[in-house]
């Protein structure tokens, strides 16, 4: 009998293993769940049909931050390999392993810089990457976020952060059978090719960019995803208005870059005024009818940029550049309520106007992106705009966080519900009244921020200052904007997972090394003699013989 019950015991603990061997079973209990995937991320992954090879090349002598970004990416590839079997993970590189230089030529290396306790400066080179390869194709992926101005903890925060966004996004990209399209709206003044040259780069790896005129045929922006009309001088026809409208109504997305007055760099820049006047071009009526108003008025804020300005006294040799703060130059806040902006530096923006926000009862829904700081002021136009003035006492700056971009989501009303089709418009298909689905708008009062530079025949990236040498937000806006507007799996939201910093406190603890040495040394010679003792004595009450 005792025989047959040890082989059942034995029978049922393999069928356990067995089970076990299939069946992952785990628990979050992280207060931030940073172990769970959202469920977007595991519909799209349990679409994949072939294996998927995922090879980290993040190796070798890594200090405690980027092994904690080693060992965070590892769990997400493990979460994603338990909903999809077919993710596997290329265990041919090791985690202390030096990297191959062939696996990876062509990317461009993180130099760590760190002192020991000795005082001696070690520089490590590491390669933050990984490569996903699925059907024959294959992507590299960033998995460091090097945002300038944040620490070194910071930065490791938000890359660990935005792991799952980052691995969803680029197996969607891998699993696309064709490439979706964008386009630059021309024809109106808007900023040209070499203006958009850093956005249109950026916007590259996800789309083909396009650029072209409207014309006069009716559904000619269906073939694409998203258009963007990036700061427009000229004004827009009936005829491109109803082009656009129906693209809209037939479920099309638009990003808009407007300003809201018109002024003169020339005139700015060689006599140190300029007049601003409203720039009518003939949007007012569709943007109000969409939700949204973009106002003749400029906004100051006491939070702006910097410029060089010469600061010479009467008499004195000219040449004297200083840098002063340009209340026409804000520097915008971004929401972090929303994954467009979570995480973004401020925004950089040149002659920005203020948005309002019409017909509440529309079922539009709506959302601030960038306002302005606590300390602004509004001027309306006409008025005219001095280098000389330099007034930055606090009671003029009184208004607080004036929106400058918001974001629509819904079904829009078209402005040609009740008018007249446009003369000389080529179409056959009937005026759609209302969106036939659920689409996305964003419109964004300050066309000045897709605007990039050059600098010695080179583009400078977008929103970088190279007089401060600071990089702002506005290529991360910008693609972000584009990216959420063409997302329809719902994997930008990912962008708003965040994780609690928790930093060691560097000297407190080189403190309390010795002592915590000790305890881990002696608490378990204690813990053990303890025992020892409490089972000695228990087995010597219990056997021995009084």
């Amino acid at each position: 009998m005792k025989f047959h019950r040890f082989i059942l015991i034995t029978l049922a603990l393999a069928a356990m293993n067995i089970a076990a061997s299939f069946l992952v079973c785990r628990w979050d209990m992280t207060g931030d769940k940073r172990y769970t995937l959202s469920p977007a991320v595991k519909q799209l992954v349990r679409q994949l049909d072939a294996p998927l090879t995922v090879e980290i090349m993040l190796t070798g002598d890594l200090n405690a931050g980027f092994n904690r970004l080693r060992q965070s990416t590892e769990d997400m590839v493990e979460e994603l390999h338990n909903v999809n079997r077919h993710i596997l993970v290329n265990n041919s590189v090791g985690k202390n392993d030096a990297i191959n230089p062939n696996d990876v030529k062509g990317l461009t290396p993180t130099i760590i810089h760190e002192r020991q306790k000795d005082g001696k400066s070690v520089q490590t080179t590491v390669y933050p990457y990984a490569r996903l390869s699925y059907k024959g194709r294959s992507m590299v992926v960033d998995l460091l976020e090097n945002r300038r101005g944040l620490s070194g903890e910071e930065n490791l925060n938000h890359s660990i952060e935005n792991l799952e966004y980052t691995f969803a996004e680029a197996i969607h990209s891998l699993m696309k059978t064709e490439v979706e399209r964008i386009a630059f709206l021309e024809g109106h003044g808007e900023l040209n090719e070499r203006e958009v040259y850093d956005l249109s780069l950026a916007l590259s790896k996800y789309f083909q960019v396009d650029r072209g005129v409207i014309g006069t045929e009716d559904g000619v922006l269906d073939d694409y995803k998203a258009i963007i009309v990036a700061d427009p001088k000229k004004p827009f026809s009936d005829t491109d208005k109803y082009i656009i409208d129906q693209y809209i109504m037939r479920g099309g997305r638009v990003l808009w870059l407007l300003d809201g007055v018109q002024f003169s760099d020339e005139m700015l820049s060689d006599d140190g005024y300029t007049p601003i006047i409203p720039l009518d071009i003939h949007l007012n009526d569709m943007l109000f009818r969409y939700g949204v108003r973009v106002n003749p008025i400029l906004v100051q804020d006491l939070q702006c940029q910097m410029i060089p300005m010469e600061i010479s006294a009467q008499g004195q040799r000219s040449g004297n550049y200083q840098p002063v703060p340009w209340t026409y130059a804000p520097l915008l806040l971004t929401s972090e309520v929303s994954p467009i902006t979570h995480g973004v530096m401020q925004v950089s923006a040149m002659f920005a106007s203020c948005l309002d926000m019409v017909g509440g009862e529309d079922g539009i829904r709506k959302e601030v992106l960038l306002a302005t700081s606590s300390a602004s002021r509004l001027t309306s136009a006409p008025a005219k705009v001095d280098l000389m003035d330099r007034d930055m006492s606090q009671e003029r700056f009184d208004e607080a966080f004036v929106p400058v971009a918001v974001s629509l989501e819904g079904q829009f009303n078209s402005i040609f519900a009740h008018r007249l089709r446009p003369d000389g418009l080529r179409t056959t298909a009937s005026i759609l009244r209302q969106s036939e689905q659920v689409t996305r708008q964003i419109v964004v009062a300050a066309g000045s921020i897709a605007r990039g530079e050059w600098q010695q025949g080179q583009p400078l990236p977008l929103g970088y200052d190279r007089y401060t040498n600071t990089q702002f937000g506005n290529r991360d806006f910008l693609v972000n904007a584009v990216l959420y507007l063409t997302d329809d799996a719902g994997l930008i939201a990912l962008r708003q997972k965040s994780f609690a910093l928790r930093l060691i406190n560097d000297q407190r603890a080189h403190a309390l090394r010795i002592r915590v040495q000790w305890i881990s040394i002696l608490l378990p010679l204690l813990l053990l003699a303890l025992t020892g003792g409490v089972v000695y004595g228990v087995r010597r009450k219990k056997y021995c013989v009084r």
